[in-house]
């Protein structure tokens, strides 16, 4: 007895430990990203310890304008070759797009990935924005970025492989392993590879954990080899043709090179900044010069990552420039300009604050210096110096607002700009940044109309991620610092010395002035205030919202009746979103309501509330209308089954389609039954005898009554909505709660409760006698409500979470009539439409599911008691 009771307080501590790790996990991988950043700075200077800054200045100097011709030229070709990436991604989902705005999507997608880092976040809200503008459902948005996702990883692995079986020997010599052992590797993976294919040949599938997959058919698997291996090659030229003449082979370099860049995107740090470059001069530091060898590097980053994404930018400007605007090439960016160009410019913003903080770390070149001398006084050269780095910061701190569109991120970016333009020339003459500078602020003031939502750059709290990454730089910062000025020894005097030759004092107060404002906002971000519960609804925000609806199309927006859910107005007071709070969840219920011009804004707005709140904005039950507002506001779209809406202009109970539904018409009326509409002023009366049904019908289900989602039979609600009853020998024995609004577009009902006694199909005579009425009384469509988890694809090239979906409808009948619910409504032959869980993150979906279930069913005794 003692050994189970130790066993299961084992079991229980365990639990309990790995709780605790999974709620810090976040956490725990963004210190791991800083650690992994801070070990490779590391390597990398002590790697470097006989190199000097002059010598890699001299190195940059010498290299030619052929080779860094070659450089722009492999740049180009591997982009080009990243297109493909989408364009064989979309054909292997089976949806054809034009391909001047993919291709446009696809260069900024990498563009910024590139530069961000966590390409497959950072490029694939990229892709969501724009694919889902050009029609593409969150589904097959999905698919495209996990294709190319795993595409690049198989990829690389393969070609990699290859490399490493042809050069071993040379490798060998390199990274200090036995020939056989790297060859012995290389076959294992190639095996492995190999496998895979032959498994999902053809398009043949596979399961894993429970999870069927179907891999890509050998034509596709081998076109899509042939891209990756394309991409690799010339990329890896681009670092090549900068080294030294005959420094190492192509095959050993590239090998080398894709270990590097495999590292990089593993360790999740920006851009592989650190690990990349300690990986390429830890393999070659011994035979290629290591002033040459960092400046070779310094020269790729800028020809890779920073030249196309300033293309990108200067596409999006010609895009908004009106002497093109009847361009047709132009008109195709413009399809998806306004997508992209905030995402776009808030990377552009994070490299140009960037580089600002890593230039006011280094010299400036004495023939500038002494310019400057004579035409300025020292203090504004100090003072530009000193400034410039706390704008670097400032950029990177509003390039989060600028992907968010906030008015206030966009005059801060604005100005933070400006005044390092001006201040590059006081400082230092740097024609180079103030280039990147004027470009970035012509592309803000060309798109200023995207940048509207009336929110406070200083009421955003950056997240931890953020957070990181600004502390990344910093450290950066500091690397190269100490790399600068390894000669210059350390004293306290350093600090107080001003002079126009005093470069290292110069620097150590720019980064102490860049780390201090960095450390300020990052306690302020990272401290944010607790949880906040918003306003309770009142009993005018009620009737305010009622007067909204009656104007409008949407029949379920009647659940505001209910007063337990929480309204939120727009600017103009003429739409609304109502919704519910259940532990950090704010949860919205359906599309907003009102005005179409202002739906994307509330929804913002709510969004930015929930997260001031300390909360988690959700967004239940929402159309596919609402997806690409969504994805503006970051959230992310999971299917949660089908709405069910017949056409009443197209409803017949004549003929074969519907003749077991005129069946149970004629069966009721021959039993007696009969159907009639009592009007709002009329439910009062009749409310002893719905009451009465209502007891009966919860008893004899032993559940309770739901809410959020659904109504509940409150006197004061039914009274207020037109109620739908059947009754049998002057007995009311059925009844449902009508949803409607002047508009006539669209009905609905809510409550749907029966007598134990009530003649079998009685039902099915209640909502065709329903049907038959309204659609007499001009209505166009009814809606049957929702099947949940119904229609979720089940092919293997579908989502994780439409396959779990898939399976719980299947599956599920234990735990939730699903199938059941879908084949009652399939009896109207309705059309079904797609209906989303919108939320932050992939992980967010779950707990946001879980509060939903709460909310619905009135707390965790609503859910375990029914």
């Amino acid at each position: 007895m003692q050994d189970t009771e130790l066993h299961t307080d084992s079991a229980a501590h365990k639990t309990s430990f790995f709780s605790r790790l999974a709620r810090f996990r976040v956490y725990l991988a963004s210190i791991a990203m800083l650690a992994v950043f801070g070990v490779m700075a590391i390597a990398v200077y002590k790697l470097t310890n006989e190199v000097r800054y002059d010598d890699v200045v001299i190195a940059l100097a010498d290299t030619s304008l052929s080779a860094i011709g070659l450089a722009v030229l492999f740049t180009a070709l591997s982009f080009a070759s990243l297109v493909y990436y989408d364009l064989n991604a979309l054909d292997y989902i089976g949806r054809k797009l034009p391909k001047v705005p993919v291709a446009i999507t696809a260069f900024s997608a990498y563009a910024i990935g590139n530069t961000a880092g966590f390409g497959a976040l950072s490029g694939g809200a990229i892709r969501f924005r724009a694919y889902s503008r050009l029609g593409l459902s969150p589904e097959d948005v999905a698919r495209v970025i996990a294709f190319v996702t795993f595409a690049f990883g198989l990829g690389l692995l393969a070609v990699s492989s290859i490399a490493a079986l042809i050069a071993a020997p040379r490798l060998s010599d390199i990274v200090g392993i036995d020939t056989l052992w790297l060859r012995t590797g290389a076959v294992i993976v190639l095996l492995l590879l190999a496998g895979l294919l032959f498994v999902g040949r053809e398009g043949r599938s596979f399961q894993v954990l429970g999870i069927r997959i179907r891999l890509p058919d050998t034509l596709t698997s081998s076109r899509q080899f042939l891209i990756t291996a394309f991409d690799i090659a010339v990329s890896a030229s681009v670092l090549y043709v900068l080294l030294p003449e005959n420094s190492i082979g192509w095959l050993s370099f590239f090998t080398i090179f894709s270990a590097a860049i495999g590292l990089g995107v593993l360790s999740h740090v920006p851009a592989g900044l650190g690990v990349f470059e300690a990986v390429i001069i830890g393999a070659l530091g011994d035979t290629v010069g290591l002033d040459r060898l960092l400046g070779s590097l310094v020269l790729f980053r800028l020809v890779y990552y920073v030249l196309p994404l300033t293309i990108a930018i200067i596409m999006i400007v010609l895009s908004e420039a009106r002497a093109l605007a009847r361009h047709p090439i132009a008109g195709d960016i413009g399809t998806v300009a306004a997508r992209i160009s905030p995402p776009l410019l808030s990377a552009f913003a994070l490299l140009l604050g960037t580089m600002l903080i890593f230039s006011s770390v280094t010299p400036t070149p004495d023939t500038e210096l002494d310019f400057l001398s004579n035409v300025l006084p020292l203090p504004v050269v100090e003072g530009a110096h000193f400034l410039s780095s706390l704008l670097g910061l400032a950029l990177v701190i509003a390039s989060r607002g600028l992907a968010q569109r906030l008015d206030g991120a966009w005059w801060a970016a604005l100005v933070a700009a400006g005044l390092a333009f001006v201040f590059a020339f006081l400082r230092a003459i740097a024609l180079g940044e103030a280039a990147f500078l004027g470009v970035f602020i012509l592309a803000l003031l060309l798109n200023a109309q995207r940048f509207r939502r009336p929110a406070s750059l200083f009421s955003q709290v950056l997240s931890l991620p953020w957070v990181m990454a600004m502390l990344v730089i910093l450290a950066g910062a500091a690397a190269i610092l100490l790399f600068v000025y390894r000669d210059v020894e350390y004293s306290r005097q350093l600090w107080w010395q001003f002079e126009f030759g005093g470069e290292a004092p110069r620097s150590l107060r720019a980064l102490l002035g860049a780390a201090i404002f960095a450390v300020a906002i990052a306690i302020f971000s990272l401290l944010r205030p607790a949880f906040r519960q918003p306003p309770a609804v009142t009993q005018e925000d009620i009737d305010k919202a009622v007067a909204i609806l009656n104007g409008q199309d949407n029949a379920d927006a009647n659940l505001v009746r209910m007063g337990d859910k929480r309204v939120m107005f727009s600017d103009s007071g003429r739409t609304f979103i109502m919704y519910g709070v259940q532990g950090r969840s704010w949860i919205a219920l359906g599309d907003p309501v009102g005005d179409p011009g202002e739906i994307g804004e509330l929804i913002w707005r709510f969004v930015e509330q929930a997260r001031g709140a300390g909360g988690r904005p959700v967004l239940y039950q929402v159309s596919p209308a609402l997806l690409s507002f969504c994805a503006d506001a970051g959230l992310r779209a999971f299917k949660l089954g089908e709405m069910a809406l017949v056409d009443l202009k197209g409803f017949e109970l004549k003929g074969s389609r519907l003749a077991a539904l005129r069946q149970a018409l004629n069966k009721g009326v021959r039993e007696g039954m009969s159907f009639a509409i009592l009007e709002p002023s009329d439910v009062p009366a009749a409310i002893p005898d719905l009451k009465a049904v209502s007891d009966g019908w919860l008893a004899q289900h032993q559940t309770r009554e739901k809410g959020f989602s659904l109504g509940a039979f409150e006197e004061a609600y039914v009274s207020s909505l037109p109620v739908a009853v059947l009754r049998k020998d002057n007995r009311v024995v059925a009844f449902a709660t009508l949803f409607i609004t002047d508009s006539k577009a669209e009905a609905s009902v809510d409550l749907m409760r029966f007598s134990a006694d009530a003649p079998r199909g009685a039902m099915d005579f209640l909502f065709v006698s329903l049907l038959d009425h309204l659609k007499n009384a001009g209505y166009q469509s009814f809606n049957l409500g929702m099947a949940p988890l119904s229609g979720m694809s089940k092919r293997e090239i579908a989502p994780v979470w439409d396959r779990i979906g898939s399976t719980l409808f299947e599956h599920g009948e234990r735990f939730y009539n699903f199938r059941g619910l879908r084949a009652f409504k399939s009896k109207f032959h309705p059309d079904w439409q797609p209906r989303y869980l919108a939320v932050a993150g992939g992980t967010g979906v779950v707990l946001a599911l879980m509060d939903v279930t709460l909310l619905i069913s009135g707390g965790v005794r609503g859910v375990v008691g029914k």
